[in-house]
């Protein structure tokens, strides 16, 4: 039962070198997890449907069709070091969306180096994995992933409750007319006119 709890989490993985995503990808997939792999930054936060217009203003909604829609992101795993945007600013700016931020971050990196591990964790990252990752290190991304999953129920759970009056208003307007429509001549009580009381 385990394995079927695990293989509904989808984790996306990003790291420029082709190496460490490949053993990334290994291990998670091993852990029977479902793993989406991309080269950069800026590749993830497309992937996650943020385009250019909501890196300029990460509050808004995104509205970039994408495949995330159609597969929910569980968790990141992303690489400190890489070009143009560090695994550092993807955690920003996915903290910084509305949309995004309740995701789980982790950050791994080949350096250990105190500052930027506690930069990381302060941002907001859940955990920092010294490379190369192992699968030790994958064992414990279970409890963000649960986390996350309970975070997500009670936002739905949240929402259906917001619209459930809405509806059950509805429904009873609904019966309401259906019984005042659908009443037959016969249904109907007869008009007394014209009868003197006695």
């Amino acid at each position: 039962m385990g394995l079927a709890i695990e293989s509904r989490f989808h984790v996306l993985a990003v790291d420029d070198s082709i190496i460490d995503r490949k053993l990334i990808e290994r291990l998670l997939k091993t852990s029977s997890y479902q793993v989406t792999t991309v080269d950069s930054g800026t590749k993830a936060l497309e992937f996650l449907g943020l385009d250019g217009d909501d890196l300029r203003n990460p509050n808004q909604p995104s509205v970039c069709p994408n495949i995330q829609q159609e597969m929910e992101v569980n968790l990141i795993i992303t690489d400190y070091c890489m070009p143009g945007m560090t695994g550092y600013d993807l955690l920003k700016k996915i903290k910084e969306s509305t949309s995004l931020r309740n995701i789980p971050v982790i950050i791994m990196s080949s350096e250990n180096v105190p500052s930027r591990i506690s930069r990381c964790l302060e941002e907001g990252a859940e955990e920092f994995f010294l490379k190369p990752v192992r699968l030790a290190d994958v064992n414990k991304l279970k409890p963000h992933l649960m986390k996350s999953k309970h975070k997500n129920q009670q936002k739905q759970e949240n929402q259906e409750a917001t619209e459930a009056p809405e509806v059950q208003q509805q429904s009873y307007t609904n019966k309401r007319k259906v019984r005042e429509d659908g009443l037959s001549q016969d249904r109907t009580r007869p008009r007394y006119s014209g009868l003197a009381v006695v």
